[in-house]
């Protein structure tokens, strides 16, 4: 594929495929922290910080909503897609990896708490925002829509990520988000933010190579 021949995108995704062996190697091979929960509880490290990366990749929705609807250019509408879809398929990554990392961590896959409930209305709205790029009709509207709908979307974001703090912590089983980073366990930090940093150019480079192929057609 023509995106697969600029040396600057093949750097993009060995540096992607490098990162993404290591952080699983290490997810799979640490002791874990908690050993009641065994290596499942490593899942930990990789499902926080695939949930900040579709909040991010959903933040980058909004803004490239923003800007189509300020000067109607296609470009932003091909770029607020294309987040749009690889912040879903993070999401998704969220709502699998999570019940994995609950059921050995609170005895159960699915607690019907805040921060889920809020974060599968989030997935939901965009499942809709597909159907409406899909079904909605005329393509120039459908784009007007899409991208308010990828705005109001995002104030489900920080709902999800202050939701341990709107509600009675006897409503919730996930941590407040100060306990992500414990000064007497910095590796546990450094995981995280290793990891972090990995899934962001993953989905970059996702985000990337989506809006290049959304532009080829446009083209064709």
């Amino acid at each position: 594929m023509s995106f697969f021949k600029h040396r600057n995108n093949l750097i993009h995704a060995g540096i992607a495929l490098t990162l993404s062996v290591i952080n699983i190697y290490i997810i799979f091979t640490l002791d874990p922290p908690n050993l009641a929960q065994g290596v499942f509880g490593n899942i930990f490290f990789i499902h926080v910080p695939i949930a900040w990366s579709a909040f991010l990749l959903y933040f980058a929705v909004m803004v490239c909503g923003i800007f189509y609807l300020t000067n109607k250019s296609i470009k932003w509408d091909y770029r607020g897609l294309a987040f749009a879809e690889v912040g879903t398929i993070f999401m998704f990554l969220v709502l699998t990896t999570g019940p994995i990392w609950a059921k050995p961590a609170w005895g159960h896959f699915w607690p019907w708490e805040p921060r889920l409930t809020t974060s599968l209305i989030l997935f939901l709205i965009f499942l809709g925002y597909f159907m409406l790029r899909e079904f909605g009709g005329n393509p120039e509207q459908v784009s007007r829509y899409a991208a308010v709908l990828g705005i109001l979307a995002f104030l489900d974001v920080p709902l999800i990520f202050f939701s341990v703090k709107f509600w009675l912590p006897k409503m919730q089983s996930h941590p407040q988000v100060g306990q992500y980073f414990s000064s007497a366990n910095p590796m546990s930090t450094y995981l995280i933010i290793f990891s972090f940093i990995s899934m962001i150019i993953i989905s970059s480079l996702m985000v990337r190579f989506r809006t290049n192929i959304l532009s080829m057609n446009h083209t064709s």
